[in-house]
């Protein structure tokens, strides 16, 4: 098979979260165990960081590779969903894995897949610990898929587990409470392994301090142990705690003998994007009119993307907007500013919402706009009805932005 045969395998034969919303959900790891003991635990050969989170996850994910990169190691970084390619999903130092491997990997293994109807992001997560283990990479960053207990990567013991933060998604696999989600997402606190939370939250905070007592680990609140915020090349006010979480996770790190100097952290910071190829945060496509992307998605993602844009000069703002169709709209729409026209646009995967679908419901709440047959002609309005002095913001789900960038 080509490289395009194979992705075309994968995306129909195999169940993406992503793509299918619930009905790819598994919830448990007992496949992924299966696929471990079948490649011979390439998990076991390299080191790790895992990194949960409702928000942040995939920001700190690259800041920490970045920093690492500076530091001389050869990184690993795993994340998911990938923007343009499935590639971005496996890569060192920056450096995503070639076709040949993707091609090979599932032609070597498709009957084993089939067999034991393996999923997408099983599959996947497979893939990329086998790639990493071949590399002989040193240390590798493993951002969380979904939740935590239950996600594919939690068969990996970490140098030191991270989470951002909880917020209220994925409810209907997580839990409807700030307690349930944290009680899935700290799955990934393992015994005597460090747990480094990047925010302090009051609902959540008893909860992850009973299990790090639980596992004999030590645990920290980045937020409330790194004072001095350093500078990246990841703009937007929300960046300032992703920055706190992997300062603190890289101060655990040196206590386990990593040796980070100041200098590699403060370059690790500035040049994420240069070193790892990050994609979607806070991205500036256009000056005139600014036009910025960003993939946040759910409340606690817009609230802090909103504060962003309010804080931007313009003259008219202009959103080009869609989302899943398993977004719950009443979560976010107090949210979306009323003084904005919106383009309305369905990203071209199964589980969108239509866009005539969505300007009804925006429209009922008093934000008014258009609806377009696809995303790019969404855009395309939207550079037409703008004066170089307004602001365009694309939005709204990580397929939306994908189509764009």
């Amino acid at each position: 098979m080509t490289y395009q045969d194979t992705l075309h395998w994968m995306f129909s034969q195999l169940p993406m979260y992503q793509r299918q919303g619930k009905s790819a959900y598994k919830a448990d790891l007992n496949n992924t165990y299966l696929l471990a003991d079948h490649l011979n635990d390439p998990h076991k050969n390299f080191r790790s960081i895992h990194v949960a989170g409702t928000n942040g996850k995939g920001s700190t994910s690259h800041m920490l590779a970045s920093v690492l990169q500076e530091a001389g190691y050869k990184v690993g970084l795993y994340t998911s969903p990938h923007l343009k390619d499935f590639r971005e999903r496996i890569k060192i130092n920056g450096q995503v894995v070639s076709k040949q491997f993707v091609i090979e990997f599932i032609n070597r293994n498709k009957a084993f897949f089939k067999a034991n109807q393996l999923s997408f992001f099983e599959m996947t997560v497979g893939m990329a610990f086998e790639y990493f283990s071949e590399q002989q990479v040193d240390i590798v960053v493993v951002e969380v898929g979904l939740g935590g207990r239950l996600d594919s990567t939690n068969v990996i013991t970490p140098e030191v587990s991270v989470i951002t933060n909880i917020g209220l998604d994925h409810t209907q696999f997580l839990g409807d409470t700030l307690e349930e989600i944290a009680a899935e997402k700290g799955g990934i606190i393992k015994p005597g392994i460090p747990v480094v939370i990047g925010e302090t939250q009051n609902e959540t905070k008893a909860v992850f301090k009973k299990l790090a007592q639980q596992h004999d680990c030590k645990i920290t609140f980045a937020d409330k142990e790194v004072e001095t915020v350093l500078e990246s090349d990841l703009k937007g006010c929300y960046q300032s705690k992703n920055i706190k979480t992997a300062i603190q996770a890289i101060k655990e790190l040196r206590l386990k003998g990593y040796t980070i100097s100041d200098a590699d952290l403060k370059k690790g910071l500035l040049h994420v994007i240069d070193n790892t190829g990050l994609l979607g945060r806070w991205q500036v496509l256009n000056h005139k009119p600014k036009v910025v992307c960003d993939t946040g998605h759910n409340r606690e993602g817009l609230t802090h993307l909103m504060e962003q844009i309010s804080k931007e000069t313009f003259k008219s703002l202009h959103m080009v907007f869609g989302v899943v169709n398993d977004k719950d709209l009443n979560t976010i729409i107090d949210l979306l500013p009323k003084a904005a026209t919106y383009y309305f646009c369905k990203p071209t995967i199964s589980r969108a919402l239509p866009a005539e679908d969505l300007r009804q419901f925006f429209n009922d709440h008093g934000l008014f706009g258009n609806s377009y047959n696809s995303v790019n002609e969404a855009y395309t309005a939207a550079l037409d009805n703008s004066s170089p002095e307004d602001f365009i913001f694309i939005g709204g789900s990580t397929f939306v932005v994908a189509e764009i960038i």
